[in-house]
């Protein structure tokens, strides 16, 4: 079981739980984060739009299986599809930051 008595900080939690940044498994778990907030904000424009997954992948040339799997955190996603399902799909604007 690990430590967390002296852990005070949410990074502190992170980095007990899936280790320093630049490990494989924080890499991972970084990702893994990433790709969920990206579904949560697709589902979340989806519904939003009131459109189905179906609607949605004819709008962009897509499938709907691969608006599920990525609503669902099991897809990986090129930018550029991204970008097009957002701006092309749902009328939204990309806007990306580097920390």
């Amino acid at each position: 079981m690990k430590e967390y008595k002296n852990i005070k900080t949410f990074d502190q939690l992170i980095e007990a739980e899936h280790g320093k940044i630049g490990t494989e498994s924080r890499n991972s778990y970084e990702e893994k984060s990433q790709m969920f907030i990206i579904s949560e904000m697709l589902k979340d424009a989806r519904k939003e739009a009131k459109i189905t997954q179906e609607q949605l992948a004819e709008r962009t040339g897509t499938k709907k299986s691969y608006i599920s799997r990525i609503e669902n955190g099991k897809g990986n996603i090129q930018l550029s599809t991204l970008i097009r399902i957002f701006e092309l799909g749902l009328n939204k604007r990309i806007g990306l930051t580097f920390l």
